[in-house]
């Protein structure tokens, strides 16, 4: 019994946490800030979409902030450079 529970907690701290989904209002920001780079409604629309499923809601602000010309702090940068990969192989995928 005591080995299930040692074995039950350190799978709950192993495990991946549950962070919040995007919100709508963040993928009509995304789309808005895309569209005012890139002028182009299908890659836009698309890489909004893909974000949706893609990152969570603080990194969504991330992604956003790095976009109107910030730089991602040093914890996030492998997984913006994951982010951008991935979506491109979904939006653009002879990138």
């Amino acid at each position: 019994m005591r080995w299930a529970l040692i074995l039950a907690l350190a799978g709950l701290l192993s495990g991946p946490a549950l962070a919040a989904p995007p919100t709508a209002a963040q993928k009509d920001e995304f789309y808005a800030v895309c569209m005012g780079i890139a002028d182009n409604e299908t890659l836009c629309a698309c890489k909004a979409k893909a974000a949706m499923t893609l990152i969570d809601e603080r990194f969504m602000g991330v992604v956003i902030a790095s976009m109107r010309g910030g730089t991602p702090a040093s914890t996030d940068f492998v997984a913006y450079n994951t982010y951008v990969a991935k979506s491109n192989q979904v939006c653009k995928p002879d990138y």
